[in-house]
């Protein structure tokens, strides 16, 4: 195959993965990708990976562990690249356990609840904080039970599934 031929055939195939996604959606993993591309050449490396993880306060991490996550895209992660490999792991995420595990870094004991206080104090402390009113919502639409528990298992279902289950 000729090699216009062979470049053509990928423009058109690697543009369905914009497709994947909204404006907003693309534009946040943009920002993603120009964070981690420490040195600007429009490519992910080990150093930029390196410079990644020492920002986050990892700073030990080992070259096989970083050629390893490279060696998970098919060719040097560009911005296109980057946007389909988080295509393909988002695709076979299950939303119903992404939020139970979410949900579960508040239950260490696996109880299947948690306190609906200290719930209310995580929302309005922790990420995209919660109002007094929004959580007043969200209490309103999920009570917690008489002692005071949430059920986030029965929580992530109705999210998940719109309704109780029987």
């Amino acid at each position: 195959m000729a090699p216009k031929k062979a470049k053509k055939r990928m423009e058109k195939g690697s543009s369905n993965v914009f497709s994947n996604f909204d404006q907003i959606q693309i534009q946040e993993f943009k920002e993603a990708f120009t964070i981690m591309d420490q040195n600007r050449d429009g490519i992910i490396n080990r150093e930029d990976l390196r410079g990644t993880f020492a920002a986050l306060g990892r700073v030990n991490v080992k070259n096989e562990e970083l050629d390893a996550m490279l060696k998970e895209a098919a060719a040097p992660i560009n911005f296109t690249i980057f946007l389909t490999m988080f295509g393909e792991k988002l695709k076979g995420a299950d939303p119903e356990e992404t939020i139970l595990n979410a949900f579960k870094i508040f239950d260490p004991e696996g109880k299947g609840h948690i306190k609906a206080d200290y719930f209310k104090q995580m929302l309005q402390t922790q990420a995209d904080r919660f109002n007094d009113e929004e959580c007043k919502q969200m209490f309103g639409a999920f009570p917690p039970d008489v002692l005071g528990n949430l059920d986030y298992k029965s929580l992530c279902y109705i999210i998940t599934h719109g309704e109780e289950k029987d």
